[in-house]
């Protein structure tokens, strides 16, 4: 059995060198939709509001909510720049982590590296500025829509799944419930309702747009659905450990301000190796929907396991 081994580590390095080749490739196609966006409105909204809004999403980031929209897009056969409607994610993204950063949010002077949009242009334009980019996600993704050729009636089940994500029942009802934590002791159960809806949806979200941008059946969708819930809590329980583990340079943005700010985290809740369980639990039900789906993609499933061992 020995002579297996090499064969078995090669073919591991060689996937996980697809996988970073194709990070890499996804993230320049997005980064240029989005500053195409960037440059288009800073142009057309008035100083400084409109550079708020560009400096918002010209900001660096791992791009993974779009990237899943490519990754399912292509594991089902799609074709075509997908990434145009997969930019739509990220700008909603974007809007989150600027109003997120706030001080009457988590109050944070550093995302991605840089300031955050409120310490460069004041908290009045950063709220604005925040609140213009979620009309502008409709924007770029009918676009998006546009570019691909797909229909009227698929660019508003794209909408619908999008904007569903990012509202009360998910992301923004999410947010609430984690300001509301802050300082209290939180159940598991609790704690995972919690982060399913403020970041586990609008991934979800993603992948399920990959796979409608595609034409896939509703059975795919649901499989895809699966995928995606799953990994959002992994993404979750990730960053909770790292926000304890890796520095700010590491992570781009102030490490230890969910302890500053008393927030109850899977890393807290749990001890870190029972949290690293959980998540591990998550990449193997994603996994199984993949199956149960039959969907076939080595690059899903190297995506699935990116999200826990990532270092950012």
């Amino acid at each position: 059995m020995c002579w297996r081994l090499p064969t078995a580590l090669s073919e591991r390095n060689q996937s996980t060198a697809e996988l970073s080749a194709f990070l890499t490739d996804t993230r320049r196609l997005v980064d240029e939709v989005v500053g195409e966006w960037a440059d288009r409105v800073a142009r057309e909204y008035p100083a400084p509001l409109g550079a708020a809004m560009a400096y918002a999403l010209a900001s660096p980031g791992k791009r993974l909510r779009p990237i899943l929209v490519i990754a399912v897009h292509r594991a089902l056969g799609g074709a075509g720049p997908i990434e145009r409607v997969a930019a739509a994610v990220e700008v909603v993204h974007s809007y989150s982590l600027v109003h997120d950063d706030l001080p009457c949010m988590d109050d944070d002077d550093l995302r991605r590296g840089r300031p955050t949009v409120h310490r460069k242009f004041g908290v009045p334009i950063a709220t604005a500025a925040g609140h213009r980019l979620i009309p502008l996600a409709g924007r770029v993704l009918a676009d998006g829509a546009t570019a691909l050729g797909l229909p009227e009636h698929t660019l508003g089940v794209l909408g619908v799944e999008l904007f569903r994500a990012a509202g009360v029942c998910g992301m923004v009802g999410g947010q609430a419930l984690d300001l509301r934590a802050e300082g209290r002791a939180l159940t598991l159960e609790e704690l995972t309702e919690m982060h399913r809806r403020k970041t586990g949806l609008l991934i979800a979200a993603s992948a399920v747009m990959g796979a409608l941008a595609a034409g896939a059946v509703p059975e795919t969708v649901a499989a895809v659905r699966g995928y995606g819930e799953e990994i959002g809590l992994a993404f979750q329980i990730a960053d909770d450990l790292l926000d304890q583990s890796a520095t700010s340079v590491e992570l781009g943005k102030t490490a230890g301000k969910d302890a500053r700010h008393d927030k109850p985290t899977f890393a807290t809740v749990l001890d870190p190796a029972a949290a690293r369980g959980v998540a591990l639990g998550c990449v193997a039900r994603a996994v199984a929907h993949l199956r149960a789906g039959r969907i076939d993609s080595s690059l899903l499933h190297e995506l699935a396991s990116f999200v826990v061992n990532r270092r950012s």
